[in-house]
């Protein structure tokens, strides 16, 4: 199993989504590969700050119906005739807000495919909880592309798993700390500030390794409106660098070389 597999299935664990199937390869992959726990947290994170802060919707009709055609198409299996008005599929049928038909049909097993390890139960489940938010304008995405945590976070997160994790701060002249973490095991390298000022527009922050005498351009970024930042240094870190920030033209430096002062250096060394 790879690791976005594995983030795939962290999903799916958080929402209690998994088969008995799925939830053992998660358990393993989990267990062989501890590095990979950021996936766990972070979807976890993820659909308790949903559960939090999005109110209930609605879906309409329409999408109801678009549902269910959608897991009628999904395979199954024959199996003996039986009443499909159990009581657990009034549940799921309670659960979306639709009665049962009165009338009997030819009813089939819905049992989970051995190929997708999810029940069809369980996609009941989800289309219910995600109906609202798709609806919403989201569109068509994974469910790892729709909780995966910014590639920021996720590079914060594995520098500081590390063994060898190692940070250093500097204040701007306006009190605002920047700390710089690294790892060199993991080879990346990210600046956090909280506070940073903002910004006139047409212009952007630049991240720099200053390395002796030589600046060496490393990406740029835009706090947050809370000031707040995250980014990622792009390129390699080398023992004694300053990592630097300046205030350039939207797109960065036109020359590869800082137009302005520091606004902050972060000394490693």
């Amino acid at each position: 199993m790879n690791e976005r597999d594995f983030a795939d299935l962290a999903v799916g664990h958080a929402l209690n989504a998994l088969s008995e199937a799925d939830e053992r390869a998660y358990q393993e992959a989990l267990a062989g590969n501890p590095q990979w726990d950021h996936h766990v947290r972070g979807a976890v994170d993820t659909v308790a700050a949903l559960s939090a802060s999005v109110e209930p919707v609605e879906p309409p009709s329409a999408v109801r119906a678009s549902l269910f055609a959608r897991i009628s198409e999904l395979p199954q299996d024959s199996a003996e005739p039986r009443d499909v008005r159990t009581s657990a599929d009034d549940e799921d049928f309670a659960a979306l807000g639709i009665a049962p038909a009165a009338s009997v049909r030819e009813p089939v097993a819905l049992r989970s495919s051995g190929r997708s390890g999810w029940g069809t139960k369980r996609w009941f489940a989800l289309a219910a909880s995600f109906a609202a938010v798709l609806v919403l304008g989201f569109g068509a995405v994974t469910v790892s592309q729709f909780f995966a945590p910014p590639a920021a976070v996720v590079a914060l997160q594995q520098i500081e798993d590390a063994p060898d994790a190692q940070s250093a701060s500097a204040t701007m002249s306006d009190g605002t700390v920047a700390t710089a973490h690294w790892s060199p095991s993991t080879g990346q390298s990210v600046l956090v500030a909280d506070g940073m000022p903002e910004l006139a527009d047409g212009t952007t922050y630049e991240l720099w390794f200053v390395r002796g005498e030589t600046p060496i351009a490393a990406g740029t970024f835009q706090p947050d409106p809370d000031g707040k930042a995250t980014a990622v240094l792009q390129g390699q870190m080398h023992t004694g660098d300053v990592i630097a920030v300046t205030i350039e033209p939207a797109g960065g430096s036109p020359d590869g070389t800082p137009s302005t002062d520091p606004v902050v250096a972060v000394a490693t060394a």
